[in-house]
């Protein structure tokens, strides 16, 4: 354990890099060291079916002559200045590009915070066996459970060491535990699944393996016996599970490469009310625990909260420093990095709750649609129409009352985030998180 959390040697291997494509005739350039190592267990009705291992480092070389750049990747460093010389030489005849370069000096991090993204305990594969099967056999206890799809539990360690030449340096480590199951009811024609899983930084923090087994059970028992229901306008609840990705349709729309491609339905929205007043969408970088947070961004620029929606408004788009020069602006330390070229992306995201709480909103609908599950994509970046498959059940007075499924929810989302109120219950659970909300006026096709 204590060899996979050294990282001075992919410290010593990225800077290496910088200096052999200084060496070479790059006049900047930066390096990254990516450590992975993971294992994983995965169950079936009380036996194991797979047991995987993987393990390894990755490098990657990026170089800029004048305003050429190229990037090189590899699995193994055994001759630094042959890896740069390689991409000194793809530069010299790579296109310019006006907009790229390494990250502002002053904009890169002086301290690497500790967030607590490294959970010491490393659980072996009779440990994760144990969880896999217990969360399994909860499940297969739940009344009208009939089969299992399967349980798995994994654990995971990452880590990236950047360097550049304009004297960066920093790394860090963060390691991952997950559990999940699928569970069956039913028989025959009429069966239905579905699943719980949890996902935490550190394994004191995921959920009680009877407790995943038990919700996936009753999620399954529940959706038996789904129905058709009438097509038309209707109030549409977003579950927890679904509503995250209407959070996800944004990020798309306001990544700073689908606005320097004019290829956003928001392209020209900043500074406007997207979202009703209220509304607050943040990303956090440096969430303690979180799934998603990193003590500096791909560039190694160090990165605050950020409100991409306040009070219903656009103030931001998600930027790293090329898409940031090529609209005029500042980068706001959203690169992110595995061993490629960095671009545009979130960390810890969500949609902050509202006052209602979950039950109340769903008992103000007289008639309408609570979803738990969305299928395909759908969605049309350019223009922001939205077409999803769906199920869920129907609500009747306020009550959860039939399973139905084979639905289709349209709208646009320009309209449908004006119209998208939260409930009371977020939960930060993955990088990107949104509690129940409601969307009036939205329509479906069933029968």
């Amino acid at each position: 354990m204590t060899d996979i959390l050294d990282q001075s040697l992919l410290a010593e291997h990225a800077s290496a890099l910088v200096t052999a494509a200084r060496r070479a005739g790059a006049d900047t350039a930066d390096a990254v060291a990516v450590r992975g190592v993971s294992l994983s267990i995965g169950v079936r009705l009380g036996k194991v079916e797979s047991t995987e291992r993987a393990e390894g480092d990755s490098f990657g070389l990026r170089v800029f002559v004048g305003q050429r750049q190229a990037m090189v990747t590899a699995n193994a460093l055994d001759n630094p200045d042959d890896l740069a010389a390689r991409a000194v030489a793809m530069a010299r005849v790579a296109p310019e590009d006006r907009f790229a370069g390494l990250a502002p000096a002053d904009r890169l991090a002086t301290a690497i915070a500790d967030l607590d993204l490294l959970d010491l305990s490393t659980p072996g594969t009779a440990e994760l066996t144990e969880r896999a099967l217990a969360t399994e056999a909860a499940a297969l206890a739940v009344p009208g459970v009939s089969n299992s799809g399967g349980a798995s539990a994994s654990w995971s360690l990452g880590g990236l060491v950047l360097a550049t030449s304009h004297g960066f340096s920093g790394s860090y480590l963060t390691s991952r535990h997950a559990l999940s199951v699928s569970a069956v009811a039913g028989s025959g024609t009429t069966m239905e699944r579905d699943w719980d899983g949890s996902y935490a930084i550190h394994a004191a923090d995921l959920d009680a393996p009877e407790a995943i087994g038990r919700t996936a059970g009753e999620r399954a028992v529940r959706r038996l016996n789904p129905r058709k229901v009438p097509s038309g306008p209707a109030q549409v609840v977003y579950d927890w599970r679904a509503s995250g990705q209407l959070v996800s349709h944004l990020v798309g729309a306001i990544s700073g490469a689908s606005i320097a491609r004019k290829t956003s339905f928001l392209k020209d929205r900043l500074g406007t009310q997207v979202f009703a007043p209220g509304i607050v969408i943040s990303d956090d970088p440096n969430r303690r625990r979180g799934v998603a947070s990193r003590p500096f961004d791909g560039e190694g620029v160090t990165a605050e909260r950020l409100n991409l929606i306040d009070d219903g408004v656009l103030t931001s788009w998600i930027l790293d420093s090329a898409t940031a020069r090529e609209l005029g602006l500042q980068t706001n330390g959203r690169a992110g990095r595995g061993v490629g070229s960095p671009y545009p992306g979130t960390t810890n995201l969500a949609l902050q709750p509202g006052k209602t709480s979950r039950a109340d909103m769903i008992g103000a609908v007289k008639s309408g649609l609570y979803i738990t599950d969305m299928i395909g994509s759908g969605v049309n970046g350019v223009t922001g129409d939205y077409s999803r498959g769906c199920s869920g059940f129907w609500i009747e007075n306020g009550e959860l009352t039939f399973p139905v499924s084979e639905i289709t929810v349209a709208g646009n989302l320009k309209d449908m985030f004006l119209r998208l109120t939260p409930a009371d219950d977020l939960t930060y659970r993955y990088g990107t998180n949104a509690p129940t909300v409601l969307i009036e006026g939205l329509t479906i096709a069933g029968d």
